[in-house]
């Protein structure tokens, strides 16, 4: 704990990433308590205080029905952090299976499994994404599978490499003198030394993961109204700007401070993983 707090007292960015990851966080579980109009994340009209400008007590300003815009980031920073748990939930331990058994196994197995991650690798993530979606109708769950099918590779590339590399080390080949497994050899012996920077690109992905979801609901095809969602807050001000600026502005730092902090406690992870190792 002394050398975690060492390395972040050390490194004001990683610092601020922690900060800045813990307001997204506290935002997201705690909007019911801290959303001043909490009402205002469904379908709720308020003509007479629409399109305002920041003042008390709309600090963000309201949009053009008259929800408090807030209260509406702070909920879809919600919709946001739980889009991303799930993504990562469901890809990385497919890609990181994957990755052990071509990283490992080598042969017939390696060539179709590599050769099937680079399939998906050489399509770009975000038209993958709007290819699936455009298929789908564009809900939450499916949103989530749309962004979990372009995600998983990039673990089983990660993995792979560093199971090429671990395979030969002297433990494994111990492992399989004394006849154990190939399962108890990928999951109990490589696995482990994988998991640093599994966790590491976990961390700088939650980041990205909101930037995709939010760049679908830009686009119309991720979280539909009346729930709160920030690319789709960015879009319905974008044709206001710039009278109404405060319309797309806030949804847009909120953006850049969840993406921003999550790459910053991602560096932060792979300083203290470095170190601890």
């Amino acid at each position: 704990m002394r050398r975690v707090i060492g390395i972040l007292l050390a490194n004001p960015l990683s610092l601020l990433g922690v900060v800045l990851v813990a307001l997204v966080v506290l935002g997201a579980v705690f909007a019911d308590f801290l959303a001043p109009f909490p009402e205002h994340r469904g379908a709720v009209v308020d003509f007479l205080n629409f399109n305002r400008p920041p003042e008390w007590p709309y600090i963000f300003g309201t949009d053009l029905v008259g929800r408090d815009l807030f209260s509406r980031i702070l909920y879809a920073y919600r919709i946001s952090l739980m889009l991303g748990v799930v993504v990562l939930a469901i890809a990385v331990p497919i890609g990181v299976t994957i990755g052990l058994l071509a990283g490992y196994l080598g042969g017939v197995w390696e060539y179709l499994l590599m050769r099937l991650t680079d399939v998906f690798l050489s399509i770009p993530p975000l038209v993958l994404a709007m290819s699936i979606m455009g298929l789908l109708e564009p809900t939450l769950i499916n949103g989530m599978l749309a962004v979990t099918a372009m995600w998983w590779p990039w673990y089983t590339r990660l993995v792979y490499t560093i199971t090429r590399g671990e395979k030969e080390e002297g433990y494994v080949l111990a492992a399989e003198v004394i006849g154990a497994s190939r399962s108890h050899v990928m999951f109990r012996e490589i696995l482990p030394n994988c998991v640093p920077a599994v966790i590491t690109k976990m961390t700088l992905d939650l980041g990205f993961v909101i930037l995709i979801a939010s760049s679908l609901s830009f686009l119309g095809l991720g979280v539909q109204p009346p729930t709160p969602d920030l690319g789709s807050m960015v879009a319905e001000g974008a044709d206001y700007l710039p009278d109404s600026w405060w319309l797309t502005v806030f949804p847009g730092l909120a953006i850049l401070v969840a993406v921003f902090g999550f790459n910053l406690v991602g560096d932060a992870l792979r300083d203290i993983l470095g170190a601890e190792r």
